[in-house]
């Protein structure tokens, strides 16, 4: 099968959150399920600097409205991946985060930036697809989050049909909306302009339109996809959502299982293995060293790898902080996000400077230290569609301490004495996303953590875990194949 992966980010070269991780690891693993996978993303000046040999393919005209012309180019990866890159100077040769200006806030102008993307990945993925760009034309078009979702609502009424489409929710509470006026900007007619097309709310939504009109829609766990249809968790799609629910899937997400490896991981100060989690205290120690923390092996030392954002609950962890620190133990935090977070993290880092260590900012390789190194990690989301730091940490022997939501509910087994008997304990879990619930569970993992035998036995529960995309690679290639049926 021929699946035009669509993304607006791609790690390693341009990543913001957990989409560039997938559109990194997923389509390489499609491929060794047997399809032809070719990704489609924007020529910013990351991919511009990463991959300077790219071949010129073809000039793409305007396609209407504003959307001006553009360039496909392609390249491979160094894994043999095919990429295609979309060169629009004007609206993608801009530097930093993909989405948003030097001030912080969206470029006024993103209705554009991906309404060029999705069109032109609906006219690839078109009958009429020219030969002189591709000589290759999609069975699948699989898009992701509001940033391409209007592809397939290009493709079903201005393209007139061609390969099948799938849209995968990551986040819906980003839902790409905008004021009705772009509606002629973007080259679509006032008859779009309906509860059934693009209007909602007396806005223009992309992330509507593709949940409306793409074949298939997933989302990137089970939980999460049962979540999203009630008024809960819906963010005001519910109803169109549960509509679909014959069309909706949950498939968890995977890690990569070549990065995230502590039997390779170039970053850690000892690699270790489920077998051999002695040198897990080489890591502690040394984490301890690069965050200025006393090194005590005699107590906890809890993580936080975030964006800093109530949405991920870590409002939760600043008013449980002075509380933690008492315990007694350690807490290492490196994000960013919301400056009233950012700030209380660092008043925190002030009064306990023996027991809390703050970063604001993000450093990937720090990342992988603080995964190694720490004893347990908190992930307190509000909701969390799937996550992929549970999943690194249960890679890393490190239990996770989630809150019960999303695809934190569906990877991570709340410690009991049955379940680590049966094998199948591997983290903590609770339900209220209080501060009171948060540290109820913090002080009861810390008490299995004080019983070695037991922590060992949890922590090898964790790793014998397969988070790799192996899996779910296999459920969308077994998805494509029933959607061409």
């Amino acid at each position: 099968m021929k699946v035009l992966f669509v993304t607006s980010e791609i790690a390693p070269w341009v990543k913001t959150g957990g989409l560039g991780d997938v559109a990194g690891a997923l389509p390489q693993a499609l491929r060794q399920a047997g399809c032809d996978v070719r990704v489609l993303v924007p020529r910013y000046p990351a991919m511009r600097a990463a991959f300077p040999g790219a071949a010129h393919l073809a000039h793409l005209p305007s396609m209407g409205g504003q959307l001006p012309a553009a360039d496909l180019y392609v390249a491979r990866t160094d894994t043999g991946m095919t990429l295609l890159l979309l060169d629009c100077p004007p609206l993608f040769d801009r530097p930093g985060n993909p989405y948003l200006g030097p001030e912080g806030g969206d470029w006024l102008d993103n209705h554009l930036r991906f309404g060029l993307l999705a069109r032109v990945a609906a006219r690839l993925a078109a009958n009429a697809t020219p030969a002189t760009a591709l000589d290759w034309r999609p069975d699948i078009l699989h898009c992701h989050d509001w940033q391409t979702a209007l592809a397939p609502y290009y493709l079903r009424f201005y393209e007139k049909g061609g390969a099948a489409s799938v849209l995968t929710i990551h986040n819906l509470a980003f839902q790409g909306i905008f004021p009705p006026q772009v509606l002629d900007e973007l080259g679509l007619l006032a008859s779009d302009w309906h509860i059934d097309g693009v209007e909602y709310y007396g806005h223009l939504s992309f992330l509507k339109a593709g949940l409306r009109h793409a074949d298939l829609l997933t989302t990137v766990s089970p939980t999460y996809a049962r979540e999203i249809q009630t008024e809960a968790e819906g963010m005001g799609l519910q109803g169109l959502l549960k509509s679909r629910a014959a069309q909706l899937t949950g498939i968890l997400n995977g890690i990569d299982t070549t990065v995230w490896n502590p039997a390779g991981d170039s970053h850690l100060a000892a690699a270790y293995d489920r077998d051999h989690l002695a040198a897990k205290a080489a890591n502690k120690a040394a984490l301890q060293r690069q965050f200025g923390l006393p090194e005590r092996a005699d107590i906890p030392l809890f993580a936080v790898v975030s964006r800093l954002t109530s949405q991920k609950g870590l409002d939760l962890v600043a008013a449980a902080g002075d509380r933690l620190a008492a315990l007694p133990a350690q807490l290492v935090v490196l994000g960013t996000g919301d400056k009233t977070l950012e700030t209380a993290f660092s008043e925190l880092a002030e009064r306990h400077p023996l027991e809390i260590a703050v970063r604001i900012g993000f450093d990937e390789a720090l990342a992988h230290r603080i995964e190694a190194g720490a004893d347990i990690f908190l992930m307190p989301s509000r909701f969390e569609p799937c996550g992929l730091n549970q999943m690194y940490s249960l890679a890393y022997g490190t239990p996770p301490l989630v809150r019960a939501t999303g695809g934190l509910a569906d990877t991570v087994m709340n410690y009991s004495v049955a379940n680590l008997n049966n094998g199948s304990a591997n983290g903590f879990v609770f339900a209220d996303a209080t501060p009171a619930a948060l540290l109820h569970t913090i002080r009861r993992a810390v008490r299995v953590w004080q019983d070695p035998e037991r922590w060992r036995q949890l922590q090898q529960n964790a790793m014998a875990g397969d988070y790799s995309w192996r899996t779910p690679a296999a459920r969308y290639r077994d998805l494509y194949a029933a959607l061409l049926k």
